[in-house]
């Protein structure tokens, strides 16, 4: 087991850095270019960015062959995979099997005669690092990460002889916030059986037989355009000649959404009011739902008044009830398996992981009476202050990884 904080023998708060040398990335790294046809290997494992949680060091979820065609790159236990494109959400996880990955991702694995291969992903993920290769980031939709442009990017590396203490920093800290994650994670399972649950009412015993499975008989089944005022989105602002600023009304992003739901004020943009005025249709209201069509698709998250004003882009779903739906319902819905299948079967049909309008508007919502849609979406927004609580000490362990990178890096 990894030392205890206070007994490693390195004190982060008086580092003495003037016998730290710098190196090109290509000397710290390899990129590790080996091609892989889907439809020709014996590998097992697929690994696509959206497989790589933000953040983690860990890779928890994978596809297969069947899932893709085309030339991929080939990766072996240890090495990092890491997403080059939208370099902004910052994807990079340790491979724990032999496999193939996407090619928006770079496979990369540590010089040991310049960092020891345990501090390699940790250094990945500092924000020296990560900051850079957004600032390298080239194209408008995408930004991508050209190794070309990586590997001559130069940084300042502590000497092998203190590596190792740094890494039993690191997993100390991990080991906690590890334990944290798989009580975090065991309660989401419970949940999303509550949500399951109440969200298609089957512990209610009279059930009657729809499009989307049995739903209680005094319940109704509409799709979500018949019970929305309108869904529609928001465009980007330099498509109409304005450009974003570093104050003012707050445009966001689906980065700026959380998997859980919530907002992430610091990744949102901002425009002018000139801009707000004439991105009207996009403009947010309290209790507007927001969800994900582009990028990490069935993001959600409901529009409060401490972020209005606020207005959105072309990748977020602006969906605007009608009175008698009560918004939170209706966003605990979207977070069922149904929605969940639902998205998968389209980006399985689809060329571009990407939902349109028509694809959002036809979604079929089964509709309690109003005192049981306030009912159900209560009892799991009880369930969900429980949940928060225990990602707020999860964040308190990522922001003491960041204070170690900072130091360090």
């Amino acid at each position: 087991m990894s030392a205890s904080l206070k007994d490693l023998k390195i004190d982060l708060n008086n580092l003495d850095k003037s016998n730290w040398k710098t190196y090109r990335f290509d000397e710290i790294a390899k990129n590790i270019s080996e091609r892989v046809d889907p439809n020709n290997t014996d590998l097992k494992v697929y690994i696509g960015l959206e497989h790589i949680d933000s953040e983690s060091l860990h890779i928890k979820r994978h596809g297969t062959p069947d899932d893709v065609n085309g030339t991929k790159l080939k990766f072996y236990k240890g090495d990092i995979i890491f997403g080059r494109r939208r370099a902004y959400q910052r994807k990079a996880g340790i491979a724990t099997w032999d496999g193939f990955c996407s090619a928006h991702a770079l496979v990369l694995r540590a010089n040991p005669d310049v960092i020891d291969p345990e501090l390699f992903p940790f250094f990945l993920h500092s924000d020296l690092f990560m900051n850079r290769a957004i600032d390298i980031s080239v194209g408008s939709l995408s930004p991508t990460i050209n190794w070309g442009t990586l590997k001559h990017q130069e940084f300042k590396l502590p000497p092998k002889e203190i590596h190792r203490s740094i890494v039993e920093l690191y997993e100390s800290s991990e080991l906690v916030k590890n334990t944290q994650l798989d009580l975090d994670e065991k309660f989401d399972l419970l949940r999303e059986t509550l949500i399951n649950t109440k969200c298609f009412g089957k512990e209610i015993k009279e059930q009657k037989q729809t499009q989307i499975g049995s739903i209680p008989v005094s319940w109704e089944l509409s799709k979500l355009e018949d019970i929305s005022v309108s869904i529609t989105k928001g465009t980007t602002p330099s498509s109409i000649g304005h450009s974003f600023v570093d104050k003012g009304i707050n445009f966001i992003k689906v980065e700026s959404l959380t998997r859980k739901g919530s907002f992430i004020t610091d990744k949102f943009e901002h425009i002018t009011d000139d801009a707000q005025e004439a991105l009207k249709r996009s403009q947010l209201k309290e209790n507007d739902i927001l969800f994900s069509i582009a990028g990490a698709l069935g993001r959600t998250a409901i529009v409060n008044s401490e972020i209005c004003p606020a207005n959105t882009n072309q990748a977020l779903s602006i969906i605007r009830l009608k009175e008698g739906m009560h918004p939170l319902f209706i966003y605990y819905f979207l977070k069922t398996n149904f929605i969940i299948q639902s998205l998968e079967k389209l980006k399985v049909q689809a060329a571009q992981p990407n939902l349109s309008l028509k694809n959002i508007r036809e979604f079929f919502v089964p509709v309690p009476p109003y005192e049981e849609q306030i009912k159900i979406a209560t009892e799991i927004a009880e369930q969900d202050k429980i949940s928060n609580r225990l990602n707020s000490n999860k964040l308190s362990f990522d922001e003491l990884n960041k204070s170690i990178s900072n130091k360090v890096f």
